[in-house]
C-alpha cells in the first residue's frame, strides 16, 4: 500500500506578484502580449519545479490563470455572451480580459467598443472572486481555447506529467446565469463538448483528470443530483481516469449519489469535513482511489502532524491512498520564510502554500516507512503545536468578562427606523438621491511611494503626515467642487479596509509578503486573528476630525465592520469564530462612539463580507446569520437617533439572506448593481426593505466610463425596484484601485446622473399636484 501527496492548485500570482505587475503593465500598454505569456510561463515553470522539489508527486495543471479559472472554462467552452460580437473563432486576449474587465475603445478591445465585463462573485464562501458565466437560449458550445492542452503539454516537455483541473460541467452550470433559459438545461450540449476535450486530452498522453466539483458539498434538488449522474455516465468512460474533487465542506446527504457515480477517484476536504470519512469508506467501492483533503488549504495554521499521522495510519496499511489539501492553495500565501520580521513565536504557528506541501511529503513519508522516518519533521510540529495551546499571547480574561456582560440592549438603536430617519434628515437636510461614494479614492503611485518611503524610514511621520493633509485636503475640496453631498476623506493613509484596522487591534499579526490573489491582478494580505481581540487607542477619529474640519458638508466616518474583518482575515481555529467575531464588534463599537462624540453624523461600517461567510448549507444559515447580524448591531447600536448608519455590501446574492440584511437596521445600506444591471434589487422590492439603499451605477471594477445617461437608466431601473425616496447615489464600491482619470469624469457623471433624477422628481410631483 503507497501513500502519495498531491496538490489540487498553487497560488498563480508568484512569490512576489509577478504575476500582478505583468498583468497591469500589459493592460497599461507598457509591455507586449508575448511578453505576459512569456511570464506567465516562467511563474509556471517554477510552480511545478518547487512543488517537485517540496515532495510533491502528483501535480496539476491548468490550475494557473490570467484572470480566473471559471472564466477560463467560459472561453474554453465558448460561452461567450453576445454582447462581445464573437466570431466563434479561438477566444483571444483581448476578447478574454474584456469579459474580465470591460472594454472601452478600439484599443481596449477588438470585438466592441464600449462593452461591459461579466459579473463577479464570491467564490462559494472563500474571498476569492469569480467571473459568473452568461448563457442564452440556444447557447452551443464548442472548444475555443487551447489553454488546458497548451499547459499540459508545456509541463511535460518541462519533463512533468501532470494531472490537468477542469471545472466539472454540473458545478459550471449550477454557478452560471441563464438568461431565458435554465442553465442545466444545456446539460446535454455542454457534455459533447467536455467529451471532446477528455478525448483530447487522453491522446495528449494525460492518464488523469482532476474534475472539481465543488456544488457536490451544497443542498441539491432532485434535477441536479440527476445532472451529475448524468454527466459522469456520459463522461466516465471517454478517456483519463476522473479524479472526482470535492472541497469547501462535507458531502453529507450527497454521498450516496457520490458513491453511484462510475468515477475513478474521488477527494474528500476532511478539513472542513473531518467526520466524513468513515461514512465515504463504508460506501465507496474499493477500486475507487481515495484523496484525503488532510491539510488546510485555505487557512495557515501548522498540521499537528503525529495526530493526523495516527489518525490515518491504519488506513494507510489497509489501502493506496493520496494526502493532499484540503482545497486548492490558491487561497493561502506562497511562502513563509520570506516573513523575516514576523514575530518567532506566531511565526512556528503557521505554514504556508510551501510549508504545506513539505508538511505533506513529512505525512506521507511517515505513513509509508513509519514515523521514525519523519522525525524532525514531526517533533518541530509537536513543540509548535504545544507552545501555541499555552502562549500567553492568546487569551485576555478582560476581552472575555467584557464579551460575557453584554445584555441585549448593547445590540438595539433606541428608535425605530422611522422615527431615526426623521431626526437624520432634520441634521443633515439631504436633497433627493443623495449622493456620496463608499470610502476610499484612487491609491495612486506617488501615494503607494510616500507609504513605502515612510515604511522605510525614508521620510519621518511629521513628513509623511503632510503629506497624507495634502491629499486629503485637496480630495475634500474636489468632492465640494463636483457637488458631491456626503463626502469622504479619501483614506490615503489606509493600506487595506481590514489591514488598517487590524494593525490598530490587539490579537493581529501582519505579514510583509502573505499575498494573496482576490480577483485577477488584485491581491490581499489578510491579517493574521492569533489571539483575543480588542482596541488600545483610537484608529480613524483623528483623520475624520482633519478632513470635517476641510468642509461644512457631513463628512463620513469610514470604519469596517466585524463580520468582514472575520472573514477577511486567517482566523484563529482554536475557538469559535462567532467568539472572535463579538470580540472585534466590541472594538468597532468603541470607536463608532467615539466618531460620534467628535461630532460625525455619518459613520459607515462597512460589512462586505457579510455574505460570503454564510455556510454552503443551508441548515447551518440562522446560526450564521444570528451571530453576523448580531455583531453588527453591537458596533452600531450605541448612538443617537440623528447619527446616520450606513453600511456596504458587495458581490452578493441577497435574496436568500434579505430578512437578516433587515435586521442589521442599517438606516443606508450601498449595494453592488451596476454589473448585474440592477437585478439584486429584486430582493429588496420583494421584501420592502424599509430602510435606504444606495444601488451602485457604477462598476469600479472595470476601467470603463460609465456615461451619465447609462447611470440614469440604472437609477430609474433601480426606481422600479425600490421607492425613489429611499434611493442613495454611489459607485459599486470603493475606488482605491481606480487611476484618478477614470474616476474624475465618472464622478461628474454620477452626480449630474442624480442632479437628472431630481429634475424629473420635481416635474413629476408638479404634474401630480396639477
Amino acid at each position: 500500500m503507497t501513500v502519495s501527496v498531491a496538490t489540487l492548485g498553487f497560488p498563480r500570482i508568484g512569490l512576489r506578484r509577478e504575476l500582478k505587475f505583468a498583468l497591469e503593465s500589459y493592460w497599461a500598454g507598457k509591455t507586449t502580449l508575448t511578453e505576459l505569456q512569456t511570464a506567465a510561463a516562467g511563474l509556471r515553470a517554477l510552480g511545478w519545479a518547487r512543488q517537485k522539489a517540496l515532495g510533491a508527486d502528483i501535480l496539476p495543471s491548468n490550475d494557473f490563470s490570467l484572470y480566473d479559472h471559471v472564466l477560463d472554462t467560459s472561453a474554453l467552452i465558448g460561452a461567450i455572451p453576445p454582447r462581445y460580437d464573437w466570431s466563434g473563432e479561438s477566444v483571444d486576449p483581448d476578447l478574454y480580459f474584456a469579459m474580465a474587465r470591460g472594454a472601452q475603445g478600439p484599443a481596449a478591445c477588438g470585438h466592441s467598443h464600449n462593452t461591459t465585463a461579466q459579473e463577479m462573485t464570491k467564490w462559494f464562501d472563500t474571498n476569492y472572486h469569480f467571473m459568473v458565466p452568461e448563457l442564452t437560449a440556444g447557447q452551443t458550445f464548442q472548444i475555443a481555447s487551447t489553454k488546458i492542452f497548451d499547459e499540459f503539454e508545456e509541463a511535460k516537455a518541462l519533463g512533468y506529467p501532470t494531472r490537468p483541473v477542469l471545472l466539472g460541467p454540473v458545478s459550471y452550470l449550477m454557478l452560471a446565469k441563464g438568461k431565458a433559459v435554465e442553465p442545466l438545461a444545456l446539460l446535454p450540449q455542454l457534455l459533447d463538448t467536455y467529451a471532446e476535450i477528455l478525448a483530447r486530452l487522453a491522446q495528449a498522453g494525460a492518464e488523469w483528470i482532476q474534475i472539481d466539483e465543488p456544488c457536490l458539498v451544497l443542498d441539491l434538488s432532485a434535477e441536479q443530483r440527476t445532472a451529475f449522474e448524468r454527466a459522469y455516465a456520459r463522461l466516465a468512460t471517454r478517456g483519463p481516469k476522473l479524479m472526482l474533487t470535492t472541497y469547501f465542506g462535507g458531502l453529507g446527504d450527497n454521498l450516496d449519489l457520490v458513491a453511484d457515480l462510475p468515477v475513478h477517484g474521488l477527494h474528500l476536504d476532511l478539513v472542513r469535513a473531518p467526520g466524513q470519512l468513515e461514512p465515504a469508506l463504508a460506501k465507496l467501492q474499493p477500486h475507487v482511489l481515495l484523496s484525503l483533503g488532510v491539510i488546510d488549504g485555505r487557512n495557515i495554521w501548522r498540521a499537528n502532524l503525529p495526530d493526523l499521522y495516527w489518525r490515518f495510519k491504519e488506513l494507510a496499511g489497509k489501502r493506496d491512498l493520496i494526502i493532499a489539501p484540503s482545497c486548492s492553495l490558491l487561497h493561502t500565501p506562497v511562502d513563509l520564510a520570506l516573513e523575516t520580521s514576523l514575530d518567532p513565536e506566531i511565526a512556528q504557528w503557521l505554514s504556508f502554500a510551501v510549508q504545506k506541501i513539505e508538511e505533506l511529503a513529512a505525512l506521507a513519508k511517515a505513513l509509508n516507512e513509519g514515523e521514525d522516518a519523519s522525525f524532525a519533521a514531526f517533533s518541530a510540529s509537536r513543540i509548535a503545536a504545544v507552545a501555541r495551546q499555552t502562549s500567553p499571547k492568546i487569551h485576555d480574561p478582560a476581552i472575555a468578562a467584557r464579551l460575557a456582560a453584554l445584555d441585549e440592549a448593547a445590540t438595539r438603536r433606541a428608535s425605530p427606523f422611522t422615527a431615526r430617519r426623521d431626526a437624520q434628515q432634520k441634521r443633515l437636510s439631504l436633497p433627493a438621491y443623495p449622493t456620496t461614494t463608499i470610502g476610499s479614492f484612487p491609491q495612486t503611485p506617488e501615494v503607494r511611494k510616500a507609504r513605502a518611503a515612510h515604511i522605510k524610514g525614508e521620510i519621518d511621520d511629521a513628513a509623511y503626515d503632510r503629506y497624507l493633509r495634502v491629499e486629503t485636503r485637496a480630495a475634500v475640496k474636489w468632492q465640494e467642487e463636483i457637488g458631491l453631498d456626503v463626502l469622504v476623506h479619501g483614506e490615503f493613509e489606509r493600506n487595506d479596509m481590514v489591514q488598517y484596522f487590524g494593525e490598530q487591534l490587539a490579537g493581529f499579526a501582519f505579514t510583509r509578503a502573505g499575498w494573496v490573489q482576490s480577483y485577477g491582478s488584485r491581491c490581499v494580505r489578510p491579517p493574521i486573528l492569533y489571539g483575543d481581540v480588542s482596541r488600545p487607542a483610537p484608529m480613524t477619529v483623528g483623520w475624520w476630525r482633519y478632513a470635517q474640519d476641510q468642509t461644512d458638508r457631513p463628512m463620513k466616518g469610514m470604519l469596517t465592520g466585524p463580520v468582514t474583518i472575520l472573514n477577511w482575515s486567517f482566523v484563529r481555529d482554536d475557538q469559535p469564530r462567532e467568539t472572535s467575531c463579538r470580540q472585534i464588534a466590541l472594538a468597532i463599537r468603541d470607536e463608532v462612539q467615539d466618531l460620534e462624540a467628535a461630532g460625525a453624523a455619518i459613520i459607515q461600517i462597512d460589512e462586505a463580507a457579510l455574505r460570503e461567510g454564510l455556510p454552503l448549507r443551508r441548515s447551518e444559515w440562522q446560526h450564521y446569520l444570528d451571530w453576523a447580524v448580531e455583531s453588527f448591531r453591537i458596533t452600531s447600536s450605541g448612538v443617537a437617533d440623528d447619527t446616520q448608519i450606513h453600511t456596504h455590501m458587495c458581490y452578493s446574492e441577497f435574496n436568500d439572506i434579505i430578512r437578516a440584511i433587515g435586521t442589521m437596521d442599517a438606516d443606508v445600506i450601498s449595494i453592488e448593481t451596476a454589473r448585474s444591471q440592477m437585478e439584486l434589487l429584486d430582493a429588496f422590492a420583494s421584501y420592502a426593505y424599509p430602510n435606504e439603499v444606495g444601488p451602485g451605477v457604477y462598476d469600479i471594477h472595470s476601467p470603463r466610463i460609465p456615461a451619465e445617461r447609462e447611470m440614469t437608466d440604472l437609477l430609474t431601473l433601480a426606481g422600479k425596484h425600490v421607492p425613489p425616496r429611499q434611493i442613495w447615489v454611489n459607485p459599486d464600491c470603493g475606488l482605491k484601485t481606480r487611476k484618478w482619470d477614470e474616476v474624475r469624469p465618472a464622478l461628474v457623471a454620477m452626480v449630474a446622473a442624480a442632479q437628472a433624477m431630481r429634475s424629473k422628481a420635481r416635474i413629476k410631483e408638479a404634474y401630480d399636484a396639477s
